[in-house]
């Protein structure tokens, strides 16, 4: 979209927008729905595309923390509002300013170790929705991933070009995802604090408290990075202090066992990498699975574990929660081991292509061994495996399962190599703050399988995206230097 060309054109668009706007104004006054007062803005933003959809795509970024999953047409229809509509736009500008330059994604970028997983992911799962046993609902979980991919993976290659952009981004991730938390701090003190009323606090803010501590955990790390940087600035160094405290807190107070066990795992993989040994850290941890899994399995070994249904259950207390953890009487923790039971005997029968995506639910209750059932083994809000590398298994095969593995592996040791390349401070602290985000997010979807979300799934792929920009940035560097170019990076 152009401005236009002359003053007769600009008075003709003029009137047409001004007519355009009092139409909505005046059957929003007949209708009495708010929906249509969501036309206006979206009009506005698609002229803030077609002017400048850079600022367009920063704008969205910022609407990531604090968009809505909102229900339309008595629950028939939802989505998360406003960003997965304004991530749609996105979508379709993509196939337009790619064809303008194709060169903008070069050969470089496609040789890419994440690009070319990542690619090989996207065909893998285009095959497991044709064979799926749901393909509807495949359809719109394929749709729903391309668009994630597309604007958060891509995009930031033709964004991401200065230490600006990554401050800036920084920012305004920051700023809407620390308003949300004060909300449900606030929210969330005048119920005491209490455990077990978390989603009340919560609200429509996050889909429940897994996806609000989740986001939480994988911003954190960046703090730490920041609080590195400001080395001299006395004033900021102390607001980040306060705001990595605040972090913690509200961390703790969403109750999110694995959210807390990522905030540990970053600081493992800072280490890993900094030590130049984190490309051992995925293998040793797979052994570990392979291990526990075999001996498991082993003379029915898990049933040993089986639960008592009557003492199974939610705890009101965090204290109670992490004692029946530990003892195995947790509902949560007992629910997994039911549904990862069930994946795992599920993907004998389909081990190629899998049952397709999204369709756990309607498949894995025949398969589940019933003295792991639970209170909540019902499972009235069509929650899946509780596990990303099953919930690949069961849905899209044995080949997606090994891709999500050699996908984590690449990503790793693609950062530890990234970060030991740069010799600009700014840029190595960035790699290894995106390298933690990504670690947090794999701990957090052991237990969960949340890449689909639009909160996390953007959080992650921007990460991966950014790898893939300060690797080029990492390589560019090198080449300068041996050149005799010793200017710093922008």
């Amino acid at each position: 979209m152009q401005a236009p060309a002359t003053l007769a054109e600009a008075k003709w668009f003029k009137a047409g927008s001004f007519a355009f706007l009092l139409g909505v104004v005046a059957v929003f006054a007949y209708t009495g729905s708010y929906l249509w007062l969501v036309f206006p803005f979206a009009y506005l933003f698609v002229l803030l595309m077609g002017l400048n959809w850079k600022l367009a795509w920063w704008v969205l970024l910022f609407t990531i923390p604090i968009s809505m999953q909102l229900e339309f047409m008595g629950n028939a229809l939802s989505a998360a509002l406003p960003d997965e509509p304004i991530m749609w736009l996105f979508f379709l500008l993509f196939p337009i300013l790619w064809a303008r330059r194709p060169d903008s994604l070069p050969r470089s970028w496609w040789r890419n170790s994440i690009v070319l997983v990542l690619v090989l992911q996207f065909v893998w799962l285009v095959v497991a929705t044709a064979f799926s046993q749901e393909l509807f609902l495949s359809v719109k979980y394929l749709i729903s991933r391309t668009w994630l991919e597309v604007v958060f993976f891509i995009f930031p290659i033709w964004i991401f070009t200065t230490k600006k952009d990554f401050k800036r981004a920084f920012l305004i991730v920051l700023v809407p995802l620390l308003l949300t938390m004060i909300v449900i701090m606030i929210k969330h003190r005048a119920i005491g604090y209490s455990f077990y009323k978390l989603k009340f606090a919560i609200g429509i803010i996050y889909d429940n408290h897994v996806d609000y501590s989740t986001v939480m955990s994988m911003f954190f790390p960046l703090l730490l990075i920041a609080y590195s940087l400001c080395r001299g600035k006395w004033l900021l160094r102390n607001i980040i202090l306060v705001l990595i405290a605040f972090f913690l807190v509200a961390i703790y107070l969403t109750y999110a066992r694995a959210a807390m066990l990522a905030v540990v795992f970053s600081l493992v993989v800072y280490v890993m990498i900094r030590m130049k040994i984190v490309k051992w850290l995925m293998p040793a941890i797979y052994g570990l699975m392979a291990v526990l899994l075999v001996y498991m399995i082993s003379d029915k070994k898990y049933l040993d574990y089986r639960p008592n249904y009557n003492n199974t259950y939610m705890h009101k207390t965090f204290a109670e929660h992490m004692i029946a953890t530990l003892r195995g009487t947790d509902m949560s923790s007992m629910e997994r081991i039911y549904r990862w039971i069930a994946g795992v005997r599920m993907s004998t029968d389909k081990p190629i292509v899998g049952y397709g995506p999204n369709a756990f639910y309607y498949y894995y209750k025949p398969y589940a061994v019933t003295s792991f059932r639970t209170y909540v083994s019902r499972n009235t809000e069509h929650s899946t495996t509780h596990n990303y590398f099953l919930y690949m298994l069961v849905e899209q095969g044995w080949p997606a399962m090994i891709l999500y593995a050699v996908l984590l592996m690449v990503m790793f040791a693609q950062a530890q190599k990234t970060y030991h390349r740069f010799k600009d401070r700014f840029y190595k602290k960035c790699t290894i703050g995106i390298a933690m985000l990504l670690a947090a997010s794999f701990v957090n979807n052991f237990f969960s399988e949340l890449l689909g979300h639009h909160k996390v799934g953007a959080l992650f792929y921007l990460g991966l995206g950014l790898l893939v920009v300060l690797d080029k940035k990492s390589r560019d560097e090198e080449a300068r230097l041996k050149s005799g170019d010793t200017t710093e990076l922008p």
